[in-house]
């Protein structure tokens, strides 16, 4: 076939594409359920599909195949800011998010959440595994917007010292204290096995009862410790890897078995006619180098610089799969920069929610557009980083770990200027040639950084004399006990 024939046949091609986008039904306002499934420090390196060929994650890959996907999609550093976004739909300072712990990961109780909203458009709303927004009452996932909560504390299970329930110092991963709506339980099995199982079992009662629904299946693997069952880890064992680097792999495996039959079950109920389900991870990978038989290796990192807490492509840059069957383009790409603050926006849009006057203002876009088009024009955008986590007075880290992006460059610390578009590696700083693009982004992020600094509500508390999740686990534990608990049959 000759080359111009081959340009003809892909220019009919391309024709007939936005012909069918362009006949499609609107989405805003089609009400489909919901199912958000974030993992916690996986990053785009950490799925064969991605390119690794260590791990194998053949349930989530052929999702990838079929899912219409985000290649520039933008978070935070780190994973409490990209669920206060998440939740919120505002940058994560706006929030008053600015770390993990010392109570400066509690979501601004003025946000009006995104599943509240949901609410507001008659959905039913449930959150499985972790929240880390804030743990004491009023911050809890049950008073921001959730009907059904099955949640651990603090930011890891285990992550006593931060406020995650005392016994889980003891066993962590397995067998689990967790807090279900009102009532702290004692669970059976490993974490992600729970989560999955209790979000089938909630969404299936949703499914029989034709309510709309948004499911926040929100892992908390595979963060530290490297903890999996020991079917999981043992191939990588077997191969000669350390332990931590087969705990990590054997917990992602896991995930991909759990995501396998999420969809399978979905499928059987025949409930994706009208599901968009996603699947996304939280921030950069961690564990980016570990041993094969007694030698150091680096894990694959997609080619990216930096992992989570950077603020290079490593920390934010993570895979965004969205499949909605028969509805979204399978097997598409979507070069947009789009990030994690336009999931509100598009939830709310695609379930017909009216917001109300009085709210925060909204940092997100809507995808909508690139969902009914994915050739649809996107006008370029700055989205600002920032890794947090400071000591002290926040002007003092103004510019410690931070990054302006755009569709074509990210600017690193003040200093480094990298074109993404050709070096997605960041491997060669163009700072010298480009004085004009630096001039413009350090103004952009300066009058970034003045915009969000009264909102860091969180900054300069007092350290917390007890854990509210302690003193709540050892008031039940006196008056009536943990009661065991497990999700029913599905």
């Amino acid at each position: 076939m000759n080359n111009n024939l081959t340009k003809m046949i892909a220019g009919l091609l391309a024709i007939l594409a936005c012909a069918d986008f362009a006949n499609a039904a609107p989405l805003a306002g089609s009400r489909p359920n919901i199912v958000l499934v974030m993992t916690d420090d996986q990053g785009m390196g950490d799925l064969s599909c991605m390119g690794n060929e260590v791990v194998k994650t053949p349930e989530i890959d052929r999702f990838y195949e079929q899912s219409l996907r985000f290649t520039d999609f933008q978070v935070s550093p780190t994973c409490a800011p990209t669920r206060s976004a998440i939740m919120s739909g505002r940058v994560p300072f706006k929030n008053g998010v600015t770390h993990t712990i010392r109570q400066r990961e509690r979501m601004a109780l003025d946000s009006f959440t995104m599943p509240q909203a949901l609410q507001s458009a008659g959905y039913q709303t449930g959150l499985f595994g972790k929240w880390h927004l804030g743990d004491e009452e009023e911050y809890l996932p049950q008073n921001r917007g959730f009907d059904e909560v099955l949640m651990h504390g603090a930011g890891g299970i285990g992550q006593v010292s931060l406020g995650d329930f005392p016994p889980n110092g003891q066993n962590t991963y397995f067998d689990n204290v967790l807090l279900h709506n009102n009532t702290i339980v004692q669970t059976k099995g490993f974490c992600t096995d729970l989560f999955f199982a209790s979000a089938l079992r909630w969404i299936k009662q949703q499914h029989e009862a034709k309510k709309p629904y948004f499911a926040y299946i929100s892992l908390n693997a595979p963060h530290a410790p490297t903890i999996a069952p020991e079917k999981y880890k043992k191939r990588f064992l077997d191969l000669g890897y350390d332990k931590g680097t087969a705990g990590r792999y054997g917990m992602i495996e896991n995930i991909d078995d759990n995501f396998g039959l999420l969809m399978r079950t979905l499928g059987e109920w025949n409930a994706l006619d009208n599901t968009l389900v996603i699947f996304m991870t939280d921030n950069g990978a961690t564990h980016l180098s570990g041993t094969l038989n007694g030698n150091r290796v680096k894990h694959f990192n997609f080619n990216m610089r930096g992992g989570k807490n950077s603020p290079n492509e490593g920390g934010t840059h993570v895979p965004a799969f969205w499949y909605w069957k028969d509805v979204l383009s399978g097997g598409v790409d979507i070069d947009a920069l789009t990030a994690h603050v336009d999931l509100y926006r598009t939830f709310c849009d695609l379930a017909g929610v009216e917001l109300p006057t009085k709210m925060q203002e909204l940092d997100g876009r809507s995808l909508v557009p690139l969902l009914e088009n994915p050739k649809t024009e996107w006008p370029d955008r700055k989205l600002f980083v920032h890794c947090g986590r400071w000591n002290g007075d926040p002007e003092s880290a103004k510019f410690e770990k931070c990054a302006v992006r755009t569709e074509r460059w990210r600017f690193v610390n003040n200093k480094e200027l990298y074109d993404i578009s050709a070096d997605p590696g960041e491997t060669t700083d163009v700072a010298s040639s480009h004085p004009e693009v630096i001039d413009q982004l350090r103004k952009s992020y300066d009058s970034w950084w003045q915009s969000v600094l009264p909102l860091m509500v969180n900054e300069g508390l007092p350290k917390l004399k007890e854990q509210p999740l302690h003193v709540r686990y050892e008031k039940q534990l006196q008056e009536k006990g943990i009661p065991e608990w497990g999700p029913a049959e599905f």
